[in-house]
């Protein structure tokens, strides 16, 4: 049996080994003074063992030390009861305070809030039960919201001296920089960056949201449109035009700020609001009437007074009805509408005016695929001589749109929609082809055939490509140039897109005759100020309308149009012609229209040809 105090079995090992090495070497020692030889190596080896055991320790110890001081992550280490023992230098980094003002409190303690505080103690009390470690529960740790740090904590635990309690360990990863980074790039992807307002998509989510819900009322969405923003962009540059956009989001953002509503930049120049609640119309438009007035102060860009309008189309209706692609197409129409009535105002949506724009626009979006499916056609109008004679003096050529769902379309129908769609080029180089072909074909067979006349929409007439295009029919047709008249209007001469006079001198030069549509004698003075090549000249409008009438307006009317055909004589213009009755009297040499014959296809127009120019 071991002797009290040593290592057990350890006598036992001392004599069996001393009895191998005596029987081993043949030794003569006694066996008394092996053993005590071979117990001293024993004893040896064991102190070294012991010694280096400890080494070990202590290195571990240093180890687990320098981990603990230099770990980014907080540590904080508490008794059984839950009270701070010790913490690490990031943790007290963390939350702001010493070592001494920390030891002592309450690992719960340490939460900014009540929430926070009860985080911790659901987790200590899961310790407890069972020692399960609670990970990654985001709480606040500090002791005001203000200077607190938003933490993903880790509640765990060590082993202690005492039995089966344990000694919490809290361990804390300070996520604010990731927080603030998240929040950052949820508010790129929500917010407009040079307005700080929110975007599109987050205004058409909420949109969605709030339409779906009946409980949010009623629903009002507003749409504005900065006026002649890009005359701000071009003049000033795209810097000043920021600022304008910035001035006019803070205005809009002060005029419509409430609860329940959003005001966002949804495109350049282009704004919407939502609002919904106890909405009324008359509340809204009063708003949007307040919005327009601040936006006319001016803001200043250097020396430089900036002040813009905007036009703005209003939608209110209940929540609950109606689809976000519904609202939102209502609110753009509406826009549109206010833009094309003198923009700087509002227009409240009406099912009633809703359903024609939305028939027109549906016409001007088909434009492109009725001339791929041959839709459009060449019509003519003779003009007719007033000397009795009925002799066709020239046959004007105009567009129509056969629709396959809305019938025929006149050119007043579908060209302003075509200059909205950028369509009109192409209308306008299909009207000039068609019908260069078809008078071509009619001074062949019949050489002292009428001149053809062709009015251009004033969006051709200022294309710089007009010259090359008439060339190239000349050129492919064999029409003579003479017999070509090119007719345009007052507001096309001064279209800031094209050097339109340049362009009918080039025309004159060709030969190809010029005619003016005037409505009045300040039109017909642009012959004489400008110089223009002009030896034709239509009247149409009010003049010539009030000749319809009787008493003094059909007196007054007569007197102006004596006093401007005498005005026309004098400056050279051959002809004049007019789209009305009553027109012999005054001196008018030919007139159109449904009066005098209405329209026709080309096709019938070279019957008439055959009947009045060919041999009897």
């Amino acid at each position: 049996m071991p002797e009290p105090g040593d290592a057990p079995g350890l006598s036992h090992i001392t004599r069996r080994w001393a009895a191998e090495i005596a029987a081993a070497a043949g030794s003569s020692v006694p066996s008394a003074e092996l053993e005590r030889a071979v117990a001293a190596a024993v004893r040896e080896g064991a102190d070294a063992g012991t010694t280096q055991c400890r080494t070990r320790h202590d290195s571990a110890v240093e180890r687990f030390a320098a981990l603990y001081a230099a770990t980014p992550c907080g540590v904080v280490l508490a008794d059984p009861d839950g009270l701070i023992l010790d913490a690490n230098p990031a943790m007290l980094e963390l939350l702001d305070t010493t070592l001494d003002e920390l030891v002592g409190r309450t690992l719960t303690g340490l939460g900014t809030e009540e929430r926070d505080a009860a985080a911790l103690r659901t987790a200590l009390t899961d310790l407890a039960e069972d020692g399960r470690a609670r990970k990654r529960e985001q709480v606040h740790l500090g002791s005001a919201e203000e200077s607190s740090a938003l933490t993903n904590v880790t509640v765990t635990a060590l082993p202690s001296s005492e039995g089966d309690r344990l000694h919490p360990v809290l361990l804390a990863e300070n996520i604010n920089e990731l927080q603030l980074l998240r929040e950052a790039l949820r508010r790129q992807n929500t917010h407009d960056q040079l307005t700080g307002l929110p975007n599109s998509r987050s205004y058409h989510t909420t949109l969605e949201t709030w339409l779906g819900s009946p409980e949010s009322g009623r629903i009002a969405v507003v749409y504005l449109d900065i006026d002649g923003f890009k005359v701000v962009n071009d003049g000033l540059g795209p810097g000043s035009a920021d600022e304008v956009l910035r001035y006019a989001a803070g205005k809009l953002e002060t005029v419509f700020r409430g609860p329940d509503t959003v005001v966002a930049r949804l495109s350049g120049d282009g704004f919407g609001v939502l609002h919904r609640g106890r909405v009324t119309a008359a509340a809204v438009i009063e708003l949007v009437e307040a919005a327009m007035a601040e936006l006319a102060e001016p803001v200043y860009i250097g020396d430089r007074g900036v002040a813009v309008s905007v036009s703005a189309g209003i939608v209110v209706q209940d929540a609950g009805t109606g689809t976000t692609e519904e609202i939102q197409r209502a609110a753009e129409i509406t826009l549109h509408r206010a833009k094309e009535a003198g923009r700087a105002q509002w227009m409240l949506f009406e099912p009633e005016l809703d359903s024609g724009d939305r028939k027109r626009y549906s016409i001007g979006a088909g434009i492109g695929g009725g001339m791929e499916n041959g839709e459009f056609e060449v019509e003519y109008q003779p003009t007719v001589k007033l000397d009795g004679s009925d002799e066709i003096a020239v046959v004007n050529a105009v567009l129509r749109w056969n629709h396959p769902e809305h019938g025929t379309l006149t050119a007043a129908e579908f060209f302003p929609l075509a200059d909205t769609t950028g369509m009109t080029p192409s209308l306008g180089t299909l009207l000039l082809t068609e019908a260069m072909s078809d008078a071509a074909e009619w001074y062949r067979d019949f050489p002292t055939a009428p001149d053809l006349c062709v009015r251009l929409p004033t969006r051709l007439a200022v294309d710089p490509n007009l010259v090359r295009i008439i060339r190239d029919e000349f050129e492919r047709t064999g029409l003579p140039h003479q017999k070509l008249r090119i007719c345009t209007d007052s507001l096309a001469l001064f279209d800031p897109r094209g050097e339109v006079l340049d362009t009918l001198s080039v025309l004159s030069d060709l030969d190809v005759k010029i005619t003016l549509a005037v409505s009045g004698a300040s039109d017909l003075e642009l012959v004489h100020t400008h110089k223009l090549p002009v030896g034709f000249a239509i009247l149409s409008g009010p003049l010539v309308d009030g000749l319809a009438t009787e008493g003094t307006e059909a007196d007054n009317a007569r007197a102006h149009l004596y006093a401007l055909l005498e005005r026309a004589r004098e400056l050279g213009i051959k002809r004049v012609g007019a789209d009305a009755q009553r027109l012999r009297d005054v001196g008018i040499f030919a007139g159109r229209g449904d009066h005098y014959g209405g329209s026709a296809t080309g096709t019938e127009i070279a019957a008439v040809l055959d009947q009045r120019y060919s041999p009897a």
